[in-house]
């Protein structure tokens, strides 16, 4: 092809470089120059143009990107024409991409004016969805160098780009239960499911639950009918020979894989009895959101076997906890931006209404500690870490309290109710929370030793979604303070009456707990009475 500055009278048949307006006329770029475009461009006083001719070896954009496209697309692929050097190819039919990875980078190092582009591997894709695009960068390209990328496209084994369109497989889904978990997480968990297979074009056909025993879960399984087999335990699966793998081995079944390289989605179980797939749910199942099952969901659909080494190979792309532009919709909006990555957003309530009557007639909040105020430790700790807003609830001493507290960015939450307990103020900071929290700190305001990097540890561990969503620090075993509940707890908390905490919780949803072991005692350290305070001194 021979490209540059051409004479008038050399331009007919070539391609314009350039869109070109002057006077009354008007030529887009790429436009094959005729014998009346010559002319008119002569009576513009134009003599020369920038543009593109072909040699008889070349083959023109778009033939190329359409005989390549024609040799790339396989099993339920659709190439559209061609158009500017480019041929877009879409899915025929929902189902999973299918690449030849190797092939497409040869494809693509043959010439740099040749390219495709297309998802990544094992796609989740909808019917009509472009799945890959064809482009060729210049004008035409050599016959010959087309013929090197057709040989490396077309060599006799499978095409490269191909959609495994999904089966419709009767599903079984069994819940295991314990006296903590609520009928309605379970009745959300077999709509979730049952969305979850339509999309995929799958069938929940049946839904029994178990206690959470080995024997009984064992006579659920064997009793189980259809093509592929749920198991979503009332309590996480930790080990092979935790329940759940346990009941199915018990059932005659085996143990293939435990655990995968995918956030959510970590504590995944594969197995199978009888010839069909038995998959352990991770917790983050319950959820729509996109996990770690739904990649194994979508190859088993697809018709492909997935082996253990198919799970372990997942860890490139599997850190979906903080994508929000993952295929799968999500039931609330994009969380906030912090610090330059997406985040569950975390509100902090510090408890300082309290009368401190254990502390005689001092209000221990005041107390100065190493150069400041008490209940300042509390809030700027809360400050430092990555919580997202603090919630300060005064009452005793209120406007000694504020006047201490000063400009810090918190909000200050009055309760008048404080002389009737710990629940009121509770109450007071949810009410005062921003709305669409994720998660709620509960914490103290006569703990001083707490620093920001043991709030973040608890900040850390925080994923309702794999079942962490009451995060307890602990000291060598023993739990203290402060606690992070998911806002699905905010009405519980809010309806606790007395002079109680909301610590109860813990025990009532002992399913959804876990302990984060802190590297220091600053969890346990809270200041009573004057003897705390003054072996906190010495």
């Amino acid at each position: 092809m021979r490209f540059g500055t051409l004479p008038l009278t050399e331009a007919e048949g070539a391609f314009l470089a350039h869109s070109l307006r002057t006077g009354g006329l008007t030529l887009k770029k790429g436009s094959v120059l005729n014998a009346n475009d010559i002319e008119a461009l002569r009576k513009e006083g134009i003599t020369e143009v920038i543009a593109a001719k072909l040699e008889p070896s070349d083959v023109s954009e778009d033939d190329a990107a359409a005989r390549i496209a024609a040799a790339t697309a396989g099993t339920a692929i659709d190439a559209r024409a061609p158009f500017t050097g480019r041929v877009n190819l879409f899915a025929a039919k929902a189902g999973l991409l299918q690449l030849d990875v190797q092939r497409i980078d040869q494809l693509n190092r043959v010439d740099e004016a040749i390219t495709i582009a297309t998802l990544p591997p094992f796609a989740d894709v909808q019917a009509g969805q472009m799945v890959a695009t064809v482009k060729i960068i210049p004008f035409a390209v050599d016959e010959w160098r087309l013929q090197q990328v057709l040989a490396a496209v077309d060599d006799g084994r499978d095409r490269l780009l191909s959609v495994r369109p999904y089966q419709s497989f009767a599903v079984h889904l069994i819940q295991t239960e314990l006296p903590s978990v609520k009928p309605s997480m379970l009745n959300k968990t077999v709509g979730v499911t049952a969305s979850r297979l339509n999309r995929l074009g799958g069938r929940l056909v049946a839904e029994s639950r178990s206690p959470h025993e080995v024997a009984a879960l064992a006579s659920k399984i064997k009793a189980a009918q259809g093509d592929l087999l749920l198991i979503a335990g009332a309590s996480a699966i930790t080990d092979r020979q935790d329940v759940l793998p346990a009941a199915i081995e018990a059932a005659g079944g085996e143990i293939l894989h435990f655990g995968m390289p995918v956030d959510p989605g970590n504590l995944l179980l594969l197995g199978r009895l009888c010839g069909r797939p038995v998959l352990g749910l991770p917790g983050c199942a319950r959820s729509p959101k996109l996990n770690g099952f739904d990649w194994v969901l979508q190859r088993l659909f697809a018709g492909l076997e997935v082996t253990s080494d198919d799970i372990m190979g997942m860890g490139v792309g599997g850190l979906l906890t903080e994508i929000e532009s993952r295929p799968q919709p999500r039931n609330r909006p994009p969380d906030k931006e912090r610090k330059g990555a997406l985040k569950r957003t975390v509100a902090a309530l510090v408890l300082a209404a309290g009368r401190s009557t254990r502390m005689g007639q001092e209000n221990k909040l005041l107390v100065d500690i190493d150069g400041k105020p008490m209940v300042n430790h509390a809030i700027d700790a809360m400050l430092n870490s990555k919580v997202d807003h603090v919630v300060v609830v005064i009452g005793h001493e209120a406007e000694a309290v504020r006047e201490v507290i000063g400009e810090r960015a918190v909000t200050i939450a009055y309760n008048p109710a404080f002389a009737e307990g710990l629940s009121t103020s509770l109450a007071a900071g949810i009410d005062a929370l921003p709305t669409n929290v994720d998660g709620v700190l509960v914490g103290l305001g006569d703990m001083p030793r707490l620093g920001p990097g043991d709030i973040d540890r608890l900040v850390a561990a925080f994923d309702p979604s794999e079942g962490r969503a009451i995060c307890v620090p602990t000291v060598n075993g023993k739990r203290g303070n402060p606690v992070l509940f998911s806002n699905e707890f905010l009405d519980e908390i809010r309806g606790i009456e007395g002079d109680v905490g909301a610590r109860h919780l813990i025990g009532a949803h002992h399913d959804r707990v876990f302990e984060v072991e802190m590297g220091n005692d600053a969890a346990l350290i809270d200041v009573d009475t004057k003897d705390a305070l003054r072996a906190l001194s010495s």
